[in-house]
């Protein structure tokens, strides 16, 4: 299924928008579900991280399209921005949030079809999964290729990545169950690592490519070490 949201002060435009959507997955077998925005903050304040394509109007009344996209970037840096403009120019601003296209108002049928056409096309070539996080700021979009391993920490769950860290409302069972079948295994009640980023096994820890260290307990060593032989074996 695509996830697109549609964010437009114009009720007549997303509802326009959302007509020529439907349109295109009825006519190429597309599975779509539309979500409808009527303002940035509405957007934001109601943001999953679970969109695939977001068509964001650029002239917003209290928050514009690129101060929007700005906020939304923070959350999620994969999802697929493509502005709404009258003015070509406005447009051009876009690209300082890593819009990926803009569309001229009044919008065409044949101009749509051009941008899904190549993000379908685009995807097909590279789908890499990710998972949805959620704590007090909001929803997270984060790729499975940039997790490195995740901890108990006060009461909480932190995610860590190759690049920050971020709080985690979900518990370690559930996350252990969603990311076990995608290369990753629970060596200690309080860890779970992500078996790519591992370098070498040092008595009772797992040490990273990136030169942490995560400790290995007893009672688990045995099914994380056949969990980490078996993705080895299978890149040998």
């Amino acid at each position: 299924m695509i996830a697109i949201a549609v964010c437009d002060d114009s009720e007549s435009i997303v509802n326009g928008l959302s007509k020529l959507i439907q349109k295109y997955g009825e006519e190429f077998n597309q599975d779509i579900k539309i979500y409808k925005f009527n303002s940035g903050i509405h957007l934001i304040d109601r943001y999953v991280g679970n969109y695939d394509i977001i068509f964001l109007d650029i002239k917003m009344p209290n928050m514009d399209g690129l101060e929007t996209a700005a906020q939304i970037r923070v959350r999620d840096k994969d999802v697929t921005i493509i502005f709404l403009t009258s003015l070509i120019q406005h447009a051009l601003d876009g690209y300082k949030v890593d819009a990926a296209n803009y569309i001229i108002k009044p919008i065409s049928y044949k101009r749509l079809k051009m941008e899904l056409d190549a993000w379908i096309d685009k995807r097909l070539q590279n789908d890499e999964p990710y998972i949805v996080l959620k704590n007090n700021n909001g929803n997270y979009k984060v790729m499975i290729k940039e997790l490195t391993y995740i901890e108990t920490s006060n009461r909480n769950v932190l995610i860590h990545t190759k690049k920050d860290s971020l709080i985690c409302h979900k518990k370690m069972r559930e996350l252990e169950n969603e990311l076990k079948s995608k290369g990753f295994s629970r060596c200690h009640s309080s860890y779970i690592v992500n078996l790519a980023y591992i370098e070498n096994i040092e008595k009772m820890d797992a040490k990273l490519i990136t030169g942490e260290m995560i400790p290995i307990s007893k009672t688990k060593k045995k099914e994380f070490m056949q969990s980490l032989a078996q993705f080895w074996g299978e890149r040998l």
